[in-house]
Formats: structure tokens, sequence, C-alpha cells
């Protein structure tokens, strides 16, 4: 069992290191220092700093692919599926805004076009299976007619937006989203907002 007690908190320490200090400022020495490893076991395991960072954004990817996948399997109409979606893609976000900020600035400036490119195959399966929920929608009937790819750049890019700017959206109020109870009513909001906004979109107007 040591084993991969081992691998699981070296992944652990990395993630949050990564979180505190974003990939550049995170080195293997501090990984191994923070999971109580040594410099071998992340070689060994990983190969890399960049197979840890790889390894732990993968882990993120398929993780929402596997919701995903149970969500489109229920047995409920497509607008349901895609109301889960959101609901699901905001909380996950939400729960590890820190680490959501440093993925989204490593994908933005792309300085390591492996991970980049392995990272972008990834995240394009998980945006398929949404693209074919709306698309089904559409065909059905049950939605009109839209850009798919603007309906969900628009549910994606709000939550993004909330996680990394949240003052947007906190200025002029008290709401702090480091507090996990202002976190909580701040998830509430951009939940029910987007199903709101979503929903009126594309409901077919008489």
């Amino acid at each position: 069992m040591e084993k991969p007690d081992k691998r699981t908190s070296i992944l652990t320490a990395a993630e949050k290191l990564f979180s505190e200090l974003g990939y550049e400022g995170t080195s293997t020495r501090q990984i191994a220092k923070e999971a109580g490893a040594n410099m071998a076991m992340i070689n060994y395991y990983f190969g890399s700093k960049d197979g840890v960072f790889l390894e732990i954004m993968s882990n993120r990817i398929e993780g929402f692919s596997a919701q995903l996948a149970i969500i489109n399997q229920e047995k409920i109409s497509v607008l349901e599926k895609l109301m889960q979606v959101i609901e699901q893609y905001a909380r996950r976000i939400l729960d590890n805004i820190a680490f959501h900020r440093m993925m989204h600035r490593e994908l933005s400036l792309s300085q390591r076009p492996e991970i980049y490119c392995r990272l972008k195959d990834s995240m394009t399966g998980n945006l398929n299976v949404i693209e074919q929920i709306v698309n089904e929608g559409i065909s059905s009937g049950m939605f009109r007619k839209v850009d798919v790819r603007m309906v969900i750049a628009t549910i994606m890019g709000t939550i993004t937006n909330v996680a990394i700017s949240p003052s947007k959206i906190t200025a002029g109020s008290k709401l702090d989203i480091n507090i996990p109870a202002d976190k909580d009513i701040l998830t509430e909001r951009l939940i029910t907002y987007l199903k709101d906004l979503i929903t009126t979109y594309l409901t077919p107007q008489k």
C-alpha cells in the first residue's frame, strides 16, 4: 500500500504548491519535501515536474468527463442534462479557485506545447459531450437553433470569469470569494444566473 499512497501524496502536495506558487514558482524539491517523498520517487512515478503537472490536470479533466458521462446517460430531458452540466462545472471550478486560476494561466500562456496540446485534446472530448447535448435539444425541437459553440463558451467563460475576477461580481458588497460562506453564496448566484440565462436563450420563441 505504500507506493500508491506515496504517489497520491506527491500529487496532493504538488497541487497545493502549484495553486499557491504557480507552475514556475514550484520546484520538484519543494514537492518532494511537502509530500514527505524524495526526488527519485517523483522521477519514478512522473518523470519530471511536467509529468506531475500533467497528471493533476488530466485527473481533473477526466473527473469532469466521468461526471458528464453519468449526466448524459440519465433518462432526463436534454434541458435537465444541460442544467446539471452547468451546476457540476460551476461547483467543480469554484471548489478550487486557486488551482483553476493557475490552470487557466498555463493554458493561456501556452509555454509548454506538449502539456498544452495534451490538455486541449482531453478538454475537447468534454466539450464534444456538451455540444452533443445541445445539438440533441435543437434536433428534438426543445431548443431553438443557436450557435452551439457560443453557448458553451458563454457557460464556461462566465464560470471562469467569476473564478478569476470575482471583484466584478463582489464590488460594492461585503462578499469575499475566499471566505467559504461567501463563496457558497456566489456559487449559488452563478448557477442560478446561468440556468436562467441559458434556459431563456434556448427556449424556442413563439
